[in-house]
C-alpha cells in the first residue's frame, strides 16, 4: 500500500514542478491538419478499457452509450433504447434498440449486440450486479430483462457508465473488455491510460454531427497545476478546480469561470466494528467535534456547503431542510464519558481496557481540498482527546483496507448518482454487507427494509417518506460522517460556446461545444 506522510507530500506538490509535468503532456492546440482539439484537464485517472473501471471517463468523453441516459432531474431518457415498457407485474422489461445505430467499428447495433455487453456489465463489480436479474436475452427489436422480483430503479442502473453497450470485437475470448468500441459521437484515438486519452468525431453516429472534430482529455492531479494550465490557455476545459484557486480564475480574462452545485459530499468513513468507533455514542461525539462551518468558510470558501446531513439540498427528495449538526465539543466529550473514555496523562483518551483512542484516516489528493480538510480534522478531533493521524495515499487504498479490514478511517468524497436514482449508491454503500465507499462494519434491518420497498416501485408520496426515512437513519446512526457538500469548478476558454455543465458528472457534452471565434 503507497502512502506518504504529510512532512513528504510538500515536495511531491512542489509547484515549481507541476507547469513542467503539464508542459509535458499537455496536447498542442491543433493538429498537423490543422484541426483544432478541445483540450480537457481534469484529475480524474482511468485504469483500463473495461467499463466497470473507466466507464465514467468514456461516457464523459462521449465515446460510450448505454441503452438509457438521465434528464436533468435523474429521470430516464432514451438513449440506444428508442422505448421501453415494463409488465404488470413489474418482472420483464422491454428496451426497443434504437434502428440504423452502429458501433466505431461500423458493426450494427443489434439487440443482441446490446444483451451481450449488459451480460458481461452484470458479471463485472458493476452496479448492475446488485440487480435481481434473472436473464437478458434479445427478441425480434428488443433487449428483454427478466427479474426474479420486481426492481423499479432498475432504468437508473441501465444509464450508469459501468452498464456502456460495447461492440462485440470490444471483448476477447476469455469474455474481457480488451477495445473501448462504442456508440457515441466520439471514437477513441489514442488510448493511453491513465493520463491521456484522444477522441475524434465518430462520423456514423445516430445524432447531429458535432461541431468539434477532435478532444484530449489529460490527467493532471495536481490543482494548482489545473489551474495554471487554465489561465495560461494550455486548457480549454478543466474540471474539478480547487476553491483557493477560484478567485484567481475569476480575474482571468482566459477563462469564463462557474461553480456548479453536484451531488458529492465530502464525509469520513469509520470502521464501526473497531473498538473505536463500534460505539454509536463515540460516533456523534466524533461529528459534534467537526467545524464544519468553519471548514467550508476557510477551506472551501462557501459557508454554505457545511454538511449538516448525507444530501445536499439539491436533493430534496432525501434532504431533512430541518437537521442541524453544529458543533458541541461538551456534548461531544459528555458522549465519550459515557462511552467509556477518559482523558490521560497527555489528554489522549483511553478506555477501561487502556486502549489509548488513536487512528489513522485515510486520504487521497484527487480532490485536493481533502488533505487541508482531513488536517483541520485532526486539530478538532485532538480537542476532543483523539489522535489522529493522516496518511495519503491512493483513493484505491480505501476500498482496499475495507477489504481486508484494515481501515479504520477514511476521507473521501462519494457522488450518490453515478446510478442517476441515489436509491442505486445506496443499495451499494449501505447494504447488509456494506460497502468500499460507504458504511464497514454496520448494517441497519430498517433500512433495508426502507430500501427493499423502495425497489419495488411504490407511489410517489410513499417514496418520499421511504427516502427521508432512510436519510434520517443514516443521520442517526452516522456509519459515515458527512463533512461538506460540494461544488464543481470549472474554467471555460473564451474560444468555447454552448458549454453546459451536467450536474451528474457524466458528460462533458462535448457533441454540443463549439467553437466561439
Amino acid at each position: 500500500m503507497r502512502r506518504r506522510s504529510l512532512g513528504s507530500l510538500g515536495a511531491a506538490l512542489g509547484a515549481s514542478l507541476l507547469p513542467e509535468v503539464s508542459r509535458s503532456h499537455t496536447p498542442s492546440a491543433s493538429r498537423s491538419d490543422g484541426e483544432r482539439v478541445l483540450r480537457i484537464v481534469s484529475p480524474f485517472e482511468f485504469a483500463g478499457p473495461d467499463p466497470a473501471r473507466s466507464g465514467s471517463v468514456f461516457s464523459r468523453m462521449g465515446i460510450g452509450e448505454m441503452l438509457l441516459g438521465a434528464d436533468p432531474e435523474g429521470r430516464p431518457v432514451p438513449m440506444l433504447a428508442a422505448h421501453w415498457s415494463v409488465s404488470p407485474d413489474g418482472l420483464l422489461w422491454r428496451f426497443e434498440i434504437r434502428s440504423g445505430v452502429h458501433f466505431h467499428d461500423d458493426s450494427p447495433v443489434t439487440p443482441e449486440a446490446a444483451a451481450s455487453s449488459l451480460r458481461h456489465a452484470r458479471a463485472a463489480a458493476s452496479p448492475l450486479s446488485r440487480v435481481p436479474i434473472m436473464s437478458i436475452d434479445a427478441e425480434g427489436e428488443e433487449v428483454l430483462v427478466r427479474l426474479s422480483r420486481p426492481f423499479a430503479p432498475l432504468p437508473a442502473f441501465l444509464a450508469n457508465y459501468a452498464s456502456m453497450i460495447l461492440a462485440p470485437s470490444a471483448y476477447g475470448a476469455d469474455g474481457r473488455v480488451r477495445a473501448v468500441i462504442g456508440t457515441g459521437p466520439y471514437r477513441v484515438d489514442r488510448f493511453a491510460p491513465p493520463l491521456q486519452l484522444d477522441v475524434a468525431r465518430f462520423e456514423g453516429w445516430w445524432g447531429p454531427r458535432p461541431a468539434v472534430g477532435r478532444a484530449s482529455y489529460l490527467v493532471v492531479g495536481q490543482g494548482e497545476a489545473r489551474a495554471s494550465m487554465a489561465e495560461s490557455g494550455r486548457a480549454d476545459l478543466t474540471m474539478a478546480l480547487q476553491p483557493v484557486t477560484v478567485a484567481r480564475l475569476r480575474r482571468s480574462p482566459r477563462v469564463e469561470l462557474r461553480m456548479v452545485p453536484v451531488p458529492r459530499t465530502r464525509l469520513l468513513k469509520l470502521n464501526a466494528a473497531s473498538p473505536l468507533f463500534s460505539d454509536l455514542r463515540v460516533r456523534k461525539a466524533l461529528s459534534l467535534a467537526v467545524d464544519r462551518e468553519g471548514i467550508a468558510a476557510a477551506l472551501l470558501r462557501n459557508p454554505a456547503v457545511a454538511a449538516d446531513q448525507l444530501f445536499p439540498p439539491t436533493m430534496p427528495e432525501w434532504h431533512d431542510e430541518t437537521a442541524a449538526a453544529g458543533r458541541d465539543l461538551a456534548r461531544a466529550r459528555e458522549l465519550l464519558a459515557e462511552a467509556g473514555w477518559r482523558p490521560g496523562h497527555d489528554g489522549i483518551l483511553i478506555n477501561g481496557k487502556g486502549l489509548r483512542f488513536r487512528t489513522t484516516c485515510v486520504t487521497f489528493i484527487t480532490w485536493p481540498e481533502l488533505l487541508p480538510i482531513a488536517t483541520a480534522l485532526q486539530a478538532q478531533f485532538r480537542e476532543i482527546g483523539v489522535e489522529m493521524t493522516v496518511s495519503i495515499g491512493n483513493s484505491s487504498d480505501i476500498p482496499l483496507g475495507h477489504r481486508d479490514g484494515t481501515l479504520e478511517m477514511a476521507l473521501l468524497a462519494r457522488n450518490y448518482v453515478l446510478v442517476p436514482d441515489p436509491f442505486g449508491t445506496l443499495v451499494q454503500d449501505f447494504g447488509p454487507e456494506g460497502g468500499d465507499w460507504g458504511a464497514m462494519g454496520w448494517s441497519s434491518p430498517d433500512l433495508d427494509g426502507l430500501l427493499r420497498r423502495l425497489a419495488e416501485g411504490p407511489p410517489h408520496d410513499e417514496q418520499r417518506d421511504l427516502r427521508q426515512r432512510s436519510a434520517r437513519i443514516l443521520r442517526e446512526e452516522l456509519p459515515v460522517i458527512p463533512i461538506a457538500w460540494s461544488e464543481l469548478g470549472i474554467a471555460i476558454g473564451r474560444d468555447l460556446a454552448n458549454v453546459t455543465v451536467d450536474p451528474f458528472e457524466t458528460s462533458f457534452r462535448l457533441h454540443e461545444i463549439t467553437w466561439a471565434g
